[in-house]
């Protein structure tokens, strides 16, 4: 891609503010959206994640004029945009199935969108080569699409989204049906070209990994509301409900008790934890714990490595240990290769603060 392509095509996106307010959906029985309330500030890309039914792609439906709310307002650069066709509310999609038209070559399919707005020919092949050229694909212009790989085929739907110069970007699960690194190549595009363009992006999806590494903010949902907003780390790090705790990476499940002064006990170690509400010194708990801040040591101790499975530059450790049942250890492989099944241990708690839940 070169610096005056994407000029050419930066001058006709530009970050729009969004707003959801108290965006209320039902279906039937099914409260799929409760009083949501979401802002996106111009030029950032928020990914909605959630399970399956928990109102992410309702929303982006909503905003997208696909759907209309129940209750609710979807401001658009200030404009109340419910009641507005989705055809003028100037908003490019792209969703997991790639939807392009099999007897048009890549570039008619780019082209397609201004050629409904009818513009000039020889203006709309400017425009479809140039955003060709900015997602890679500069010399596939005249392949049709069962020319082009799966990955190639998102590429030219993302094209064709970007062709009508929306104000926003709508991504529903648009990688979901890519092989392993195809999606990863094709996730680092989107980032770079969002970025590049500065227009503001909403993307849905259900694979943690995909959110915490495309996003500038991430939006936990369940049940219809957020049960978190805010950057990829503070979400990881950081989350503000066992909900989120768990949902987003793995995490360890272990028995302690309240020793008073937002502390807990677990696994014979002190540790403070993240106060969601009172509760009385020597109260059980379930402390939650994620697996890189569970370090096992060789040691003549009662724990005992189980297992270890072999994930690249980390080894994921299962260690059965008498207070805590089995136990998750993420060490790094250099390490991992002291801690052979059978091998004693003591479990250590790197010490930062943790989130507690009533034993279940």
């Amino acid at each position: 891609m070169t610096a005056v392509t994407a000029r050419a095509v930066r001058q006709q996106q530009a970050g729009t503010p969004v707003e959801l307010l108290g965006l209320r959906r039902r279906y039937g029985a099914v409260n799929a959206l409760d009083g949501l309330d979401l802002t996106l500030v111009p030029g950032e890309l928020l990914a909605l994640l959630g399970p399956s039914g928990c109102g992410k792609t309702t929303a982006l439906r909503i905003l997208a004029g696909l759907e209309q709310p129940d209750a609710g307002r979807v401001l658009v650069a200030g404009q109340d945009v419910v009641g507005l066709p989705a055809h003028r509310r100037e908003m490019g999609m792209v969703f997991q199935q790639y939807s392009l038209f099999p007897n048009m070559t890549a570039r008619d399919n780019v082209a397609f969108g201004p050629r409904v707005r009818k513009q000039p020919a020889s203006e709309r092949r400017r425009r479809a080569d140039e955003l060709l050229e900015l997602v890679g694909l500069g010399s596939h212009g005249d392949r049709y699409p069962h020319q082009l790989s799966g990955g190639q085929q998102q590429r030219v739907a993302l094209a064709r989204a970007l062709a009508v110069s929306p104000r926003v970007l709508l991504l529903d699960e648009p990688l979901s049906a890519l092989d392993a690194q195809v999606r990863a190549q094709l996730r680092e595009e989107i980032r770079r070209l969002q970025r590049e363009l500065g227009i503001t992006t909403l993307f849905v999806t259900h694979d943690q990994e995909e959110a915490l590494s495309l996003a500038d903010r991430v939006g936990v949902m369940r049940a219809g509301r957020l049960e978190q907003l805010g950057p990829p780390e503070q979400v990881y790090h950081a989350p503000a409900t066992p909900f989120v705790a768990e949902f987003v990476g793995a995490m360890n499940r272990i028995p302690g008790r309240v020793v008073g002064d937002g502390h807990v006990e677990v696994l014979g170690q002190r540790l403070e934890y993240a106060v969601d509400r009172l509760r009385s010194p020597g109260a059980p708990v379930e402390v939650l714990i994620r697996p890189e801040a569970v370090l096992p040591v060789p040691a003549d101790a009662a724990a005992t490595v189980v297992s270890r499975s072999f994930l690249g530059p980390v080894t994921r450790i299962s260690v059965s240990s008498p207070q805590g049942g089995l136990v998750l250890a993420d060490v790094s492989s250099v390490e991992a290769a002291a801690l052979a099944p059978g091998t004693a241990v003591a479990v250590q708690l790197r010490r930062h603060p943790v989130l507690v839940r009533d034993p279940r």
